[in-house]
């Protein structure tokens, strides 16, 4: 028996004309208290109504096509927003790439993945998915992760956590060349390991092309007005930091954090749906995309417009994040987890949280 096929109700169209109209209202303009507390609902709103629009386009699709097309789509705001926000200058400009993109990796292998376990398994008991996917993506994103965030605190042709301009566009290539290795092996060469058992019972229609359409021009404008609201809450969300004591890096955390929002709820729904593998291939593309392409796209701008980049992590960083690592290893390895695997991930997100604001 097959699942009606995803429609567009009205508010799904509604809300993104509504966040771009806010974005065209408020652009370059200084506003009070209150107009800003209304540009972040429209801001949290395009994020959550974009999940539906990928999950509609992913849909016709299918996987796991429809996880790179979220992953990509994810990773477009995050290039935006890095760029917006370093473009305006401060004292945080020159590391934000990095502390976005290092807390986007936390935030997938500790954060995304742990929920996902957590609730699949309470509802569940047992869930299982291809390991050897995940693994290969696992490895990848570690090797992307350890070449443009930990390397560059221990080179030497430069001073300071940075790379020379050849070391730069030689990393940048090899994480583009592993990307799309990665994306090769998801849709083309090994599909199958990416793919989950799905019931027969549980299948859903695909919408029509029409509704792909309206889906996919809705996405974009979504994306559109993510980032530009954004750009407009930045010195308020900056101020907000600076008024907590937080360090700066903590910028980097809110964005990642905004930016992974619609695949987290995508993700969520899928392992309390019984469908992990879909899970596994939002966290691990995401990861992926992150660094695969985030980097790059960061790095090619910066010696366009002479922004200074600082990329290697500290000491404490690059500690947590080897213990991410070996975690989601001894994770994925089985390819079947427990409630227990759930909770160790979110204690290792905790522990990156709270290192975040008291470092």
């Amino acid at each position: 028996m097959s699942a009606h096929a995803p429609s567009n109700p009205r508010w799904t169209v509604a809300v993104p004309l509504a966040a771009v109209l806010t974005l065209v209202l408020t652009w370059h303009r200084d506003l009070p208290g209150a107009v800003m507390a209304i540009v972040a609902i429209a801001t949290g709103a395009a994020v959550m109504v974009a999940v539906h629009h990928a999950e509609v386009v992913a849909t016709k699709v299918g996987e796991p096509f429809g996880s790179l097309i979220l992953a990509i789509a994810v990773t477009v705001i995050e290039v935006a927003l890095i760029l917006t926000i370093m473009l305006g200058g401060g004292e945080d400009a020159a590391t934000l790439a990095r502390d976005t993109a290092f807390a986007a990796v936390m935030i997938i292998y500790t954060g995304l993945i742990g929920i996902c376990l957590l609730i699949g398994t309470i509802k569940h008991h047992v869930q299982a998915f291809h390991p050897r996917g995940a693994a290969g993506a696992l490895s990848a994103a570690t090797v992307l992760v350890t070449v443009t965030l930990v390397l560059p605190s221990f080179t030497s042709s430069t001073e300071g956590p940075t790379l020379s301009t050849a070391q730069l566009l030689f990393f940048a290539l090899v994480a583009l060349c592993l990307y799309g290795t990665f994306v090769f092996v998801q849709t083309i060469r090994h599909r199958n390991y990416f793919l989950g058992d799905v019931d027969d019972d549980e299948h859903i229609e695909p919408p029509s092309a029409r509704t792909t359409r309206v889906s996919l021009a809705m996405l974009l404008l979504c994306l559109v007005a993510v980032v530009g609201l954004a750009k407009v809450l930045s010195p308020t969300l900056k101020d907000a930091v600076a008024s907590v004591g937080a360090p700066t890096s903590s910028v980097g955390v809110i964005i990642a954090l905004l930016v992974l929002a619609p695949e987290t709820v995508a993700a969520v729904r899928a392992a309390a749906a019984n469908q992990l593998q879909t899970s596994m291939n939002l966290a691990f593309g995401s990861a992926m995309a992150s660094i695969g392409l985030t980097i790059p796209a960061i790095a090619v701008a910066s010696l366009f417009t002479d922004l200074e980049l600082q990329l290697g992590l500290g000491g404490a960083d690059i500690v947590l994040l080897a213990l991410t690592v070996v975690t989601t290893i001894l994770t994925v390895l089985p390819g079947r987890v427990t409630v227990m695997q759930g909770a160790i991930h979110l204690a290792v997100f905790a522990t990156f949280l709270f290192l975040a604001v008291a470092p």
